[in-house]
Order: structure tokens, then C-alpha cells, then sequence
């Protein structure tokens, strides 16, 4: 029997769903869009990790603002890692993280300043790193109000 190959290309911004090798139909379907994409707001981590919006906010009940901004960061670093896990053993793999500015001249009192990593004898909370300078520096800018209220001391 000899075999018979055709090539398909995807239509732009699509990549192939699924082939029927009975009828010989293939179906396309709009590419994945890179997390940066899809996740402009906190209700966009909370659905690109299927959590109900009321049971995460049921959750937040009674918790003083950093400790809101904590758990909210948490996920966020989960969700734009996607699945990347960092190696603590491997001293070799930088993790990076947002760094801020106080008393900046924007009269904000805090803004984004840039990145860091650091490696495996570091001091800094391992949930909040990125695997990427990239996604450290999105994420500090886009959820600033979050990271303001986790590192900024306000007693209520």
C-alpha cells in the first residue's frame, strides 16, 4: 500500500481543531492567545483558573487589605506562569519579580520601577517570582493597585 500526503496550512491566526478521516474534513480553530492576551483583569485570573468570582471574594471575608492583595498575587503568579514551576534546587534558573518605587515623582507615592531575579538562595517568597523578565514586568504594571496594598503598610 503506498501512502499519499497532503500538507494543510492553517488559516492565519488558527491552528488545526480536529480531522475526520472518514469524511477528511479538518476543522480549525482560533489560535491560543499568549496569557498577556487573555488576562487584562483580576476577573480574567479568576476565570483562567475556573473560580467562581463569589466563592474567591466569600474568601476574602474579614482580611485586612494586604492579606487580600497576598492571595490575590498568589494566583496571579500561578496563572501567568501557566505551567511553569520553578526549580529551587537550580541555582542557574533566575525567577524574577516586579520591583516598585516609593515616593515616586508621579505623586503616586508608588510605581512600578522594574525587575529582579534573583536565584535559589534568595530571600524573597517563591509564589510570587515569574519565569520571565517579560511577564514580571506586565504583571507589576497591570496589577499595581494589588502589589501597593501587599507592600505598603496602612493600618486600618
Amino acid at each position: 500500500m503506498s501512502t499519499k500526503q497532503i500538507t494543510i496550512k492553517a488559516p492565519e491566526g488558527h491552528v488545526i481543531d480536529k480531522f475526520d478521516e472518514s469524511t477528511g474534513t479538518v476543522t480549525f480553530k482560533p489560535s491560543p492567545k499568549n496569557v498577556k492576551e487573555r488576562i487584562l483583569t483580576f476577573e480574567d485570573v479568576l476565570k483562567e483558573a475556573n473560580i467562581d468570582p463569589e466563592e474567591f471574594n466569600k474568601s476574602l471575608v474579614g482580611l485586612s487589605a494586604d492579606e487580600v492583595a497576598y492571595r490575590k498575587i498568589k494566583l496571579i503568579a500561578k496563572v501567568f506562569n501557566e505551567d511553569w514551576i520553578p526549580d529551587w534546587t537550580n541555582s542557574n534558573e533566575p525567577k524574577y519579580y516586579p520591583w516598585f518605587k516609593m515616593g515616586s515623582s508621579s505623586g503616586a507615592g508608588f510605581s512600578y520601577s522594574g525587575y529582579d531575579y534573583w536565584r535559589t538562595y534568595s530571600s524573597a517568597g517563591s509564589r510570587l517570582c515569574f519565569k520571565s523578565s517579560d511577564l514580571a514586568e506586565h504583571v507589576g504594571k497591570l496589577f499595581i493597585d494589588d502589589y501597593r496594598d501587599f507592600l505598603t503598610l496602612n493600618i486600618d
